[in-house]
């Protein structure tokens, strides 16, 4: 048995200490205790109130958390070992729903501190693993336009006739058309009732946004392209700027606001200072998965094997195409990996600007 190096992780402006223990043949477990300043049982319990309401019943205290099925297991452990200890050290009893079947795991004790003890490390094992699971919603803002459509058409058109020749290049690279966008950010929703919170907290952000577009669709072009990496003869990723026609930085800040929201909220986390708006034309994912996204989230995709392409005649030729202008009017909370009757994602909520 090996112990990995231990690592802090603050989870609501407590810290706690990860321990992971590599067994051969087995997942990695983890365990968290408490490292921060002591503090009174009380205190404890009250912090545990702000996020969960614990209840005293005829045999104690009880609290019910919300977790996702897909997160049980953490909860439980190998062979039940985690619920066990975690049983043992809090005094408590935990009950979990079977696998697969969404509800509330319910924590019951003798004592409200003991109670809210449980409910805390829950919590962070909960916090902890969530942040390992794939995302499976982004917000994004659609550039699908009809005159977008066209004008990135031609500019693949363009681009195949002229620079086929140069290394990587060819036709599987470019984006669908129809899922041309913008990602803000992206969001883990593990289950339907999530689904519904983050629309919920998407509908909170339609004030400000109209109070910043005035009540109107926001005026785009769609105008000149950049890559991401320092290499123009190795690119993975080629995109589109995006500006306001007035030259503001409306967009912009629209999109850090969101993702303020979202992070403030727990559904996010934070990756930039800034969030980099640039629609994606040409992405190696998509050479030898057509289903491959770009989302603006490169650090929570999966790892591929990649063949990067040349792309300083693109970068020559067409470095200032222009794709076209539109109204933008809305933001999406789409969903990845799906495809609705226009083509682009599957909404599962939106607002509007106007």
């Amino acid at each position: 048995m090996d112990i990995l190096r231990p690592a802090l992780i603050n989870i609501n402006g407590r810290v706690y200490r990860r321990n992971l223990i590599k067994e051969e043949h087995f997942e990695e477990e983890e365990d968290f205790s408490y490292v921060g300043p002591p503090e009174s049982e009380e205190l404890a319990a009250d912090e545990a109130c702000d996020s969960h309401r614990i209840e005293q019943t005829d045999k104690g205290f009880r609290c019910a958390i919300d977790v996702p099925s897909v997160l049980y297991k953490y909860i439980i452990g190998k062979k039940g070992e985690t619920r066990r200890r975690l049983e043992s050290d809090t005094k408590t009893s935990i009950s979990i729903p079977k696998p697969g079947v969404e509800g509330q795991i319910v924590i019951t004790g003798s004592h409200r501190s003991a109670v809210s003890s449980a409910v805390t490390r829950v919590e962070v094992l909960i916090e902890s693993f969530r942040r390992k699971q794939p995302f499976t919603h982004f917000l994004s803002f659609a550039l699908n336009d009809p005159q977008i459509q066209e004008g990135f058409l031609r500019f693949k058109e363009k681009v195949l006739e002229q620079c086929s020749q140069d290394h990587g290049v060819e036709g599987s690279i470019f984006q669908n058309p129809a899922k041309l966008h913008l990602t803000v950010g992206t969001l883990a929703l593990l289950n339907d009732l999530e689904v519904t919170k983050a629309c919920e907290h998407l509908q909170e952000c339609q004030h400000f946004i109209r109070d910043m577009t005035e009540g109107k669709p926001l005026p785009l072009e769609v105008t000149g392209i950049e890559y991401m990496n320092d290499d123009p003869a190795m690119v993975d990723v080629l995109y589109a700027k995006v500006n306001v026609k007035d030259k503001s930085d409306t967009l912009q800040v629209i999109a850090d606001r969101l993702v303020e929201h979202f992070v403030s909220a727990g559904w996010m986390v934070r990756e930039w200072d800034r969030v980099k708006l640039h629609g994606t034309v040409m992405n190696t994912l998509f050479r030898k998965d057509s289903t491959g996204e770009d989302t603006g989230s490169a650090g929570r995709q999966p790892m591929k094997e990649r063949e990067a392409f040349d792309a300083r005649n693109i970068l020559k030729n067409f470095g200032a195409y222009h794709f076209g202008g539109f109204d933008m009017n809305a933001i999406q909370l789409s969903q990845r990996y799906s495809t609705d009757c226009s083509g682009y994602y599957t909404s599962a909520g939106s607002i509007s600007f106007s």
